[in-house]
């Protein structure tokens, strides 16, 4: 038996659509992850960019468990500049721009090397049940609760 490596000409990639609507955001956020690096594919390669793009819908919709994550949790960012920490709090991120909490939650998942950039790139993420990318007919991704 022979290990198959995959090369860059040889990756299809295809097209997946989730509804977060009261899906659990870590749930969703690790099986997007696992679909964005190709780890659901039989010829999954670690070193190479094999993974599908990504559509997820109904962004402001999901659901999280974790009583204390609500009030504990904080996003922070940082400008270099002196006093230039930013603090935003996980309420006020998900009412003002709840497609970058899933985004952020992916980011995290993804392998921390040169590929992540280009697979942070295939997630597609949209407040609201429609999308523009219909003509690439995107097969619906199921996620267990």
């Amino acid at each position: 038996m022979s290990t198959t490596l995959v090369r860059k000409a040889d990756v299809k990639r295809g097209w997946h659509v989730i509804d977060a609507t009261d899906k659990p955001l870590g749930r969703m956020a690790a099986s997007i992850a696992r679909v964005l690096m190709g780890k659901h594919k039989v010829d999954y390669t670690p070193n190479a960019d094999c993974g599908d793009y990504v559509i997820v819908v109904n962004a402001a919709k999901i659901r999280v468990d974790a009583r204390s994550k609500w009030k504990t949790k904080e996003y922070q960012r940082y400008s270099f500049y002196p006093s230039g920490q930013k603090r935003i709090p996980f309420r006020e991120m998900l009412e003002k721009h709840p497609e970058r909490v899933i985004q952020l939650a992916v980011k995290r998942m993804l392998p921390k090397n040169k590929l992540s950039s280009r697979m942070q790139t295939r997630l597609k993420v949209y407040t609201t049940p429609d999308h523009p990318h219909d003509n690439f007919r995107p097969v619906t991704l199921v996620i267990t609760k």
